[in-house]
């Protein structure tokens, strides 16, 4: 057996003085890093095993756990990092992919970070939002050419945020009903995902997309019509060109009826859709669904940002889509191949502004309506994506952070500590949907007072005089070629 050449990640401190060896640190960490000795009678730690969840901190009722960076220091180099050492490491010793969950954590720009807003002084006065009314409420669909033409199914939202498509299965029954019980709140949408529609979320199927992803699975004519609109995955930001896999071993009983799958059998969902490899398909999609929901739904198509991705919404428009959603590659994920998701696609900023100005120049604005994600933060990254050309946006990591996610981004082993990305029912019950939706909520209603604040100080009284409107936005830090790409001007001018 070859030398491990791999340290611990991270090192859990006991404070002695602390510790009662009362074993909640022990029941509560579903990766064995606490072990209660029986010989020596007292909990110990094993580094090795802990992910940082912060699940025994949180929990500890003596407080006497830490969690910190484990210090070890390679010899300084820009080029051989210590992650990319460790890396080869982890490969040499199991000759597999190395997987990931979450965003990518590379230090690519972050280009919400290098746009500011725009604010009234005195020619434009601003608006006092606890005095004077101010409209978020958001329509997604297509648009009519005239005010004479005919108005197609709309999703109506009282804000321009949805909640992304995280699919049963990949996070417990818990998560979905707290992401389901939190759009109705909003008055807003939450997505499927490629997981079907459980039939204890049935009854939100008014706030509910339901998606539709190159495995099909839980897709039938009832699923079709259970939700407000239909979303066609072509692909998501953090694994471009990439499928999915949902392990045997997460697919139980409750999984495998909701996908219709055999239980117990990975569930793969392949890169490509099987019956799209043209613009000609994709529009037979499209049209089938709407036949099939007898046109009373918006359908949306979903793809992750790459560089010809304004050449790609141009040609989605006119296959008749009613929304584009282009996810970024800071996207979240349950599982995808870590260097897939640190090297392929493109920042949401540059693809969205990119999409905007080009259906523009072609007249087709009005007949699609455009949707971002991929690491939506704030509510001032939401105002910016507004201004870039946004109709709304979408948050999915953002939420799962509200409902207690701590990042230690070991989503896909299945060993979530704060069931969220679990199907063991022993974590899964740690989730209370009740609670969830309502931090869920707070974050929604904070976000919805800054929104309108922000607008607000712009002299703006409705989130649809400030879609496109670029003016409104300056940047900084920026080059010539990312200014014209995002189609601003910079600070100062």
């Amino acid at each position: 057996m070859s030398l491990n050449m791999l340290t611990p990640e991270f090192i859990i401190d006991r404070d002695r003085d602390r510790c009662i060896d009362c074993k909640v640190c022990v029941s509560q960490c579903a990766n064995l890093a606490h072990i209660f000795d029986e010989e020596e009678q007292r909990v110990v730690s094993d580094n090795s095993k802990c992910v940082a969840c912060h699940r025994c901190v949180s929990m500890c009722p003596a407080g006497a756990l830490s969690i910190r960076k484990f210090p070890l220091d390679f010899k300084a180099n820009a080029n051989w990092s210590a992650d990319a050492i460790r890396e080869i490491y982890r490969q040499a010793e199991t000759g597999g992919v190395l997987l990931a969950a979450m965003g990518t954590g590379k230090a690519y720009p972050v280009y919400w970070d290098h746009m500011l807003l725009n604010a009234s002084q005195v020619t434009n006065p601003s608006i006092d939002p606890l005095r004077e009314p101010m409209e978020l409420k958001t329509f997604l669909g297509r648009k009519p050419d005239s005010l004479r033409g005919e108005l197609g199914p709309q999703l109506e939202l009282e804000i321009p945020v949805m909640l992304s498509a995280m699919s049963f299965g990949s996070i417990s029954l818990n998560a979905c009903k707290s992401l389901a019980m939190a759009a109705s709140g909003a008055g807003t949408m939450c997505n499927t995902g490629e997981g079907g529609l459980h039939t204890e979320l049935a009854g939100y199927g008014a706030n509910t997309i339901v998606q539709v992803a190159s495995g099909r699975f839980g897709v039938d004519a009832a699923y079709l019509r259970a939700g407000a609109a239909i979303e066609i995955k072509i692909g998501q930001g953090a694994k471009p060109g990439i499928g999915g896999h949902l392990p045997g071993e997460k697919v139980g009983e409750e999984v495998s009826a909701t996908r219709m799958i055999p239980l117990g059998t990975d569930a793969i969902s392949p890169a490509p859709h099987h019956d799209i490899y043209s613009i000609e398909d994709l529009r037979q999609l499209i049209y089938s669904l709407k036949e099939a929901t007898e046109y009373s739904k918006p359908v949306s198509v979903k793809i992750a940002a790459v560089h010809n991705v304004a050449a790609i919404c141009s040609g989605i428009a006119r296959a008749g889509a009613d929304i584009i959603a282009i996810d970024g590659f800071r996207g979240g994920t349950g599982a995808a191949p870590l260097r897939i998701r640190d090297n392929v696609g493109i920042p949401v900023e540059l693809a969205l502004a990119a999409v905007d100005t080009r259906l523009r120049e072609e007249g087709i604005r009005n007949s699609v309506s455009l949707v971002c994600g991929g690491s939506i933060r704030n509510s001032a990254d939401i105002i910016k994506a507004v201004a870039l050309g946004a109709d709304a946006v979408y948050i999915a990591t953002s939420a799962l952070i509200a409902m207690g996610c701590h990042m230690c981004q070991k989503c896909y082993t299945g060993k979530c500590n704060w069931g969220i990305a679990t199907q063991d029912p022993n974590l899964t019950k740690r989730l209370n949907p009740d609670i969830a939706s309502a931090r869920i909520l707070n974050l929604l209603r904070a976000w919805t007072h800054e929104m309108k604040e922000m607008l607000g100080g712009m002299g703006i009284n409705a989130i649809e005089s400030l879609r496109g409107n670029r003016l409104m936005l300056r940047g900084i830090g920026l080059n010539d070629s990312e200014l014209r790409t995002l189609g601003i001007k910079a600070a100062g001018e």
